[in-house]
């Protein structure tokens, strides 16, 4: 059949129409004249046509010859700038990383280790999708996202792969001549007992809200419940109530207008990691990612900016 020559056989056509003799052919491939001479006429046969005319000194390409010489020379260069491009994917110096996160996350995290990281992988297309919990986990899960930034709960690590980064501590917020104008620590059923603004179930936060309310043998009854940070703290901001958020959320609240009062019974913080599948082998791109947000020392305090 036709359409079966390899890219050794191109380059084998092109040398030897530059060089013009097998001997000369052949030293410049590193084989013997014999070998190449085999070769040439096996791709002969395979193309049913004639390529070089042949006598005791020299070596001449037909017209078919040179067509192919032509295309050899196409074929050898697509392939060698294949085989660049190819090797800066796997050096992560190009590619596509797309990264998913909770939004408290992306806001507090993401931005720093993106300036470290676009500094040493400039041409890496990035993509940033923000999410809540669920959907983080969906996003990895279908691969749709090559990393996720979420809350290590027990789902989370039960279903994809987790790096602990940081532990994100809860705190209460309201007014400043609100329920909690009083500059103290306030305990958890204080808090339950106020009118509450709670994220929507699904989030990682409710989650957590949810647990700390069972340990107490008690149910969150919330007078709002929102799904996107930014509506909960516009409604504390009204004085519509109080609520409850880890320290990554301050930023995206604009917690300067609010007051923070700590929690200390409230029995449980946010595990804010990375996840990936555990079944899909990262890109080196991700991988780099990966490398560099594991090796990146957090706090929660100083990010949060509390």
């Amino acid at each position: 059949m036709r359409n079966k020559l390899s890219l050794d056989d191109y380059q084998c056509v092109r040398i030897l129409t530059i060089s013009g003799s097998f001997r000369a052919a052949a030293e410049n491939l590193g084989i013997s004249p014999s070998s190449l001479s085999r070769q040439i006429g096996a791709i002969e046969e395979c193309l049913g046509t004639r390529l070089f005319d042949r006598d005791t000194r020299n070596v001449a390409p037909t017209a078919q010859g040179l067509l192919l010489t032509d295309i050899a020379e196409r074929m050898l260069n697509t392939a060698e700038s294949g085989m660049v491009e190819f090797e800066s994917y796997l050096a992560a110096r190009n590619g596509r990383l797309v990264i998913a996160g909770l939004p408290s996350v992306t806001a507090s995290l993401l931005p720093g280790l993106l300036q470290r990281f676009t500094l040493e992988h400039p041409n890496v297309d990035l993509r940033i999708l923000d999410a809540l919990s669920d959907n983080v986990l969906h996003a990895v899960e279908a691969g749709e996202a090559d990393i996720g930034f979420t809350a290590g709960t027990v789902g989370t690590r039960a279903r994809l792969s987790f790096h602990r980064l940081l532990d994100d501590e809860f705190v209460a917020m309201g007014t400043a001549d609100g329920p909690l104008a009083e500059d103290r620590n306030y305990s958890w059923p204080e808090l339950l007992d106020m009118p509450f603004i709670a994220m929507a179930r699904g989030t990682s936060v409710r989650e957590l809200l949810d647990g700390a309310c069972l340990r107490i043998g008690r149910v969150l009854e919330p007078r709002f419940e929102v799904a996107h940070l930014a509506t909960a703290g516009a409604l504390v901001a009204q004085g519509l109530g109080i609520t409850a958020l880890p320290t990554l959320t301050l930023p995206v609240l604009g917690a300067n207008r609010l007051v923070l009062r700590p929690i200390p019974d409230f029995g449980a913080k946010r595990r804010i990691g990375l996840v990936w599948s555990s079944g899909r082998t990262l890109s080196p791109a991700a991988q780099s990612f990966l490398d560099l947000a594991r090796a990146t020392p957090m706090r929660a305090g100083d990010l949060g900016g509390r």
